[in-house]
């Protein structure tokens, strides 16, 4: 069971319902973002616990609220609909804020970019308890010349969607780092995801500025 804590589930509710109301009107927005409260909350129930107070953790607590809408909608979301509503509601001034405040293309900002993924390494290297449930980062630091390069083995958020049926959703969620990285003015370039049925998830983030990035 992971901690429940309410800020993400009621922040995102309250960010995305304007994209819905476009795409799927505000009667079945209200209803299944209602209903999705309570699906949230026992998918957290549901979860090993990676730590509350893992870093990492914020994935899993907005995450968890785009695949309870899904669920609540009992098959009447389709996936590219809904990929265009989380990317709308990416685009929100409040959700822009929130997510941004670096620019990868200022060195300093992309060494914070860095040091802030190896804290977050640091962090589960410091909390052994929650290693068997939590991802595991890997950085290669030769593989490439520009921006910064690691990946996943294991994702806590692929395993719960295997095991509690929400393989369909997971991509759409997937595709919103590439949102997160373009408000640091960064592109993350990828080769697979563990959601496709890759053996890792691979994050390369390199200033979007940057020409042929090596």
């Amino acid at each position: 069971m992971l901690k429940y804590k309410g800020t993400y589930l009621h922040l995102i509710s309250m960010v995305i319902k304007k994209p819905m109301y476009k795409q799927y009107g505000k009667k079945n927005t209200k209803v299944w973002v209602k209903q999705a409260q309570s699906i949230y909350k026992e998918m957290l129930k549901e979860t090993d616990d990676v730590g509350a107070d893992n870093p990492m953790a914020v994935n899993i607590y907005m995450g968890y609220v785009f695949m309870a809408i899904w669920k609540a909608a009992d098959g009447e979301i389709g996936l590219e609909d809904f990929k265009k509503v989380t990317q709308e509601m990416m685009q929100n001034p409040l959700v822009q804020k929130l997510k941004s405040g670096t620019d990868m293309n200022k060195p300093e900002d992309a060494a914070k970019m860095k040091a802030n993924f190896h804290r977050m390494a640091d962090w589960l290297t410091e909390h052994p308890q929650y290693a068997e449930h939590s991802w595991d980062y890997h950085f290669d630091e030769e593989k490439h010349k520009d921006g910064v390069y690691y990946y996943f083995t294991k994702c806590p958020m692929e395993e719960f969607a295997r095991k509690h049926g929400f393989t369909e959703i997971l991509p759409v969620l997937c595709d919103l780092d590439y949102c997160t990285a373009a408000t640091h003015h960064a592109k993350l370039i990828r080769d697979e995801t563990l959601a496709l049925g890759g053996k890792k998830c691979d994050y390369w983030f390199v200033p979007d500025k940057t020409v042929n990035p090596q």
